[in-house]
């Protein structure tokens, strides 16, 4: 058996952003996943990507974890254009108005997940488990980890960073809430004609949005097209030039014909929340506490806010010489990351009903709602401010 104070089940990225956040705390961790955290990026540029804002990057840089990053698999966007499909509705961002040199970065999941883990490993006080979990025994002053390798790890704190079927979450009975969005996302690379010119953008179309995320190709982009599952099915059988067509449609054709790059995968759109976020010894962070809509991509920015709030509790108790452990010392860290999870559930709620659907008063409103916001320069800038995580 070997003792940590804490184990971090979940080596994606924000369990990663937790352990790379406390690398100057005297705290001794274990990151057990049962995958390797590092896995070699493919030839090609995967589908599954994020758009990380300026403050996360700013945290990143801090804890030396960007420099790892391989820059070939991560697109600085400094523009953003959004619009209501066959409305007037219309509004963009640019970086230059927030005096800032991007708006945020698009970089694919894994390579942000290599990064992290290429620093995490060469702190002295982390140390990577690759191992399933076969059983979790809780105790009032200590957690046990009985892994599939038969290792035992022992914890004065388990935190769940273990996505949306969090088996920690489950493991502790820690309740949640949950929604189905009545959407699902297709996600796939496409290339177009026209280049991107590093801008992100998202049509609201009837049936869900579809986001176009600029990679680093000039003519490669990421897209998220969220529809109805029905909606979903049929375009998920569709062949790959029919399939093209219909997106070139729904997106006005603002980069011209589209062509696959990667296959197409789809998946259900769920709202999880977390109603106890912690209890002693376990503590919950990311997907595990909260799943979101991803229209707005805030959704790996919010986990990584967890994490580093998390840490931030962390070190302070440790400082101080108290116990991580019980639930008394967690409840601040607890109480202010409900809060912003439930600001970003609530948000996201607001948009997917004001942009769902074609009802002539909604879209009047929303067309309304973005056309005069645009040309409100301080409510525009809080907006983007807000997205920057500034």
């Amino acid at each position: 058996m070997q003792h940590v104070d804490l184990a971090i089940v979940g080596g994606g990225i924000v369990g990663l952003t937790l352990a790379a956040a406390l690398k100057h705390s005297e705290l001794q961790i274990a990151v057990v996943d049962k995958t390797a955290c590092y896995q070699t990026l493919s030839e090609k540029p995967t589908a599954r990507v994020s758009a990380i804002n300026q403050a996360n990057i700013k945290a990143l840089k801090q804890y030396h974890v960007w420099q790892h990053l391989q820059q070939d698999r991560a697109n600085p966007y400094t523009d953003m254009h959004v619009w209501d499909k066959d409305s007037f509705g219309d509004i963009s961002f640019s970086c230059d108005e927030m005096g800032s040199d991007a708006l945020g970065v698009i970089v694919e999941n894994q390579a942000l997940v290599n990064a992290l883990s290429e620093a995490v490993e060469a702190q002295s006080n982390v140390q990577l488990v690759t191992a399933g979990i076969e059983r979790v025994l809780a105790g009032p002053n200590q957690t046990m980890l009985m892994l599939d390798n038969d290792d035992v790890i022992s914890c004065r704190l388990l935190v769940g960073a273990d996505g949306g079927h969090s088996m920690v979450r489950k493991q502790a009975g820690l309740p949640i809430t949950f929604k189905d969005y009545e959407h699902t996302a297709i996600v796939a690379n496409i290339r177009t004609d026209k280049p991107h010119n590093n801008v992100a953008r998202q049509a609201f179309t009837p049936t869900g949005p579809l986001a176009l995320l600029p990679m680093v190709a000039p003519n490669v982009c990421s897209i998220v097209w969220s529809q109805t599952p029905e909606q979903a099915n049929s375009l998920m059988a569709l062949n790959d030039d029919a399939f093209c067509n219909a997106l070139t449609a729904a997106c006005n054709s603002v980069l011209g014909t589209a062509a696959l790059e990667t296959q197409r995968s789809a998946f259900p759109l769920t709202m999880r929340y977390a109603r106890q976020w912690a209890k002693d010894g376990v503590v919950l962070v990311g997907d595990a506490a909260h799943t979101i809509h991803p229209l707005a991509g805030q959704g790996a920015n919010l986990g990584m806010q967890d994490a580093l709030a998390l840490a931030e509790t962390l070190t302070e108790l440790s400082l101080a010489g108290k116990d991580i452990g019980l639930h008394k010392h967690l409840r601040s860290y607890e109480r202010s990351r409900k809060t912003e999870a439930m600001k970003m559930i609530a948000a996201m709620d607001g948009f997917k009903f004001l942009f769902d659907g074609n009802d002539p008063l909604k879209k009047l409103v929303r067309g309304i709602g973005l056309s005069a916001t645009d040309k409100l320069t301080a409510v525009k800038n809080a907006f983007v401010s807000h997205a920057m995580g500034l």
